[in-house]
């Protein structure tokens, strides 16, 4: 099992290359393998009894986004309203000493989406539910054509709304707490984001996850990433945050 306390001091701490799951002499079911037994990852992407693209399986964000979402972007194109500059600064000298998940509250989305942890994707009974291995958290995207809540009880994974827009999920998200945390470096969201997630299953082992972050309050424009997902062959394993913790006591940042 792995044991684990985030270290916002240093990101090699909380955000280690995952480790070999349980289940391993198992394998996946419904996996299309090569030869030599692994996944082939660019097999035809599955669907659904209802012909739509299904997206579940378990998935792991590459390109190493941990500290800084915004990492592909152009000067300019995450246009800061000035206080949030100053406050994303402000987090990053002092390196990332604030940020709430050093007492284990949870990442939010979508940082979850960018830490190197594995994050598992069901179809349910008129949801998507995502499951996610770091701090143990979990979403429920409901597709039953509901609107989202006009003034819900602010919560970090927010409230999530789903359809089909062809072969993409499209994923509308609101109702965030005010003190989120974008990426480790600490860009920051507050109750008036609106998360918009655009999932798109091109093969049986990618998915193009695009992200845009409409926030008036901290930003004065939207903006846009775009993630790759990388199918694995493996299961989700128990995360507890405060277990053996020995990270706070060593924290370094002012």
């Amino acid at each position: 099992m792995r044991i684990l306390k985030t270290h916002l001091a240093s990101l090699a701490v909380m955000f280690m290359a995952p480790l070999p799951a349980q289940w391993l002499v198992f394998p996946t079911p419904g996996v299309p393998r090569l030869p030599d037994g692994k996944p082939n990852l660019t097999a035809t992407a599955p669907k659904t009894p209802d012909g739509k693209p299904d997206l579940s399986g378990v998935w792991v964000t590459q390109g190493g986004y941990t500290g800084n979402i915004a990492k592909d972007l152009k000067p300019g194109e995450v246009s800061f309203q000035p206080w949030a500059e100053t406050l994303y600064k402000h987090r990053v000298d002092t390196q990332g000493r604030e940020d709430p998940q050093a007492y284990c509250v949870l990442s939010g989305v979508p940082r979850e989406h960018v830490v190197p942890y594995p994050f598992k994707i069901l179809n349910s009974n008129g949801m998507i539910v995502i499951l996610y291995e770091a701090l143990h958290s979990y979403r429920q995207i409901f597709m039953d054509g509901r609107a989202l809540p006009k003034d819900p009880n602010p919560t970090w994974m927010g409230y999530s709304t789903g359809h089909w827009d062809g072969e993409t999920l499209v994923v509308e998200s609101s109702g965030f707490v005010d003190n989120n945390w974008l990426d480790n470096s600490g860009h920051p969201g507050t109750e008036a984001m609106h998360l918009t997630e655009r999932f798109r299953r091109r093969d049986f082992g990618h998915i193009d996850l695009q992200l845009t972050i409409d926030d008036p309050k901290a930003y004065t424009k939207p903006w846009t990433v775009k993630l790759e997902l990388r199918f694995t062959d493996t299961e989700l394993i128990e995360y507890v945050c405060s277990e053996n913790e020995k990270d706070l006591s060593h924290l370094v940042g002012k």
